[in-house]
């Protein structure tokens, strides 16, 4: 739901949001420095339990409180789930099938995802037909990107699941902002947020990585690890991750949701920016056409282009 008056950007809130594009564009490029040295679910796993330790240390110093009741951590549990620890671990997994370009591309349809989701299920959140528009656009911009190759190599391929599998990353974090939706009735802040899903997306995880990646018997692999092993991780889960969540929330503040979610535009660019430059990936025409095709969808379904576009009445 957009704010019903969207404050207007000044400019420390216009920085604000560029740095937030290149922190989360960011972390496809640290996953993508990740993937050759770790397996998946040790990455995410690491990842939200040092963004959860320093976000209770903030926490605490701040002396916000925490919540009390069973509900509301049942509700962090959940949220830490289709938040954090499913969609973090399908994006680990899909980028060691496909480039951090195309999987931040993919990850941009979230907002598309997030309208069909709320619509199927908020009385207070229809469907418009230019929410509707936007949405057709953008998975065609989707389509132009995954299509060639599903078609030519069926889904047999990696590719084609790696696409898949961050397109179901997208799907979970829709699914999470309409169940986000029940913190604001019971006055749960957002630092509380951030920091009971980190922690239950951990404690979900870590057993599970014990299990399937056995790192104790394999704590070589990561003691070993250069530093560029070791700062791709802090930088994912530090600036990528503890940091982007303040700098959200602060904007949020400042400048209201709807402005927050202007975000979406800059994070693929971010991060294909990242791995062009950097790790040397490939920009294909398929993948500025599919680009090009989501932005157009997110401005419709924004709308606030074409308002300011329109005579005065």
């Amino acid at each position: 739901m957009t704010d019903s008056i969207t404050p207007q950007m000044r400019p420390l809130d216009i920085a604000i949001l560029i740095l937030l594009s290149i922190l989360w564009g960011g972390s496809f490029f640290f996953i993508e420095v990740l993937v050759d040295y770790w397996p998946p679910l040790t990455i995410v796993t690491i990842r939200v339990a040092i963004a959860a330790v320093i976000l209770w240390m903030i926490l605490l110093a701040r002396r916000i409180p925490i919540p009390k009741t069973a509900g509301a951590w049942w509700a962090l549990l959940v949220v830490g789930m289709l938040n954090n620890a499913l969609p973090f671990t399908l994006i680990v997994w899909g980028q060691t099938q496909i480039s951090s370009g195309m999987a931040s591309i993919l990850n941009a349809t979230t907002p598309f995802f997030t309208v069909l989701v709320a619509g199927a299920i908020l009385a207070d959140e229809r469907i418009t037909r230019g929410k509707l528009l936007g949405v057709i656009i953008g998975l065609i911009g989707t389509v132009v990107m995954i299509g060639p190759e599903i078609l030519v190599s069926g889904l047999s391929s990696g590719g084609a699941l790696g696409q898949l599998a961050v397109m179901g990353a997208a799907l979970s974090y829709a699914f999470a902002a309409v169940w986000s939706r029940r913190f604001k009735a019971q006055g749960i802040s957002p630092m509380v947020i951030a920091t009971g899903q980190t922690s239950m997306a951990a404690l979900m995880l870590l057993p599970l990585t014990l299990m399937i990646d056995q790192p104790l018997q394999n704590a070589g692999l990561y003691l070993g690890a250069d530093m560029m092993v070791w700062g791709a991780m802090l930088g994912l889960a530090i600036a990528s991750t503890v940091l982007a969540y303040i700098l959200y929330f602060r904007l949020i503040a400042s400048a209201g949701a709807t402005n927050a979610a202007l975000v979406t535009f800059l994070i693929p660019i971010s991060a294909i920016l990242l791995g062009v430059f950097i790790l040397g990936e490939a920009f294909t025409r398929p993948q500025a056409i599919g680009m090009a095709l989501i932005g157009l969808g997110l401005l419709i379904m924004d709308g606030r282009l074409f308002k300011r576009t329109r005579p005065e009445q």
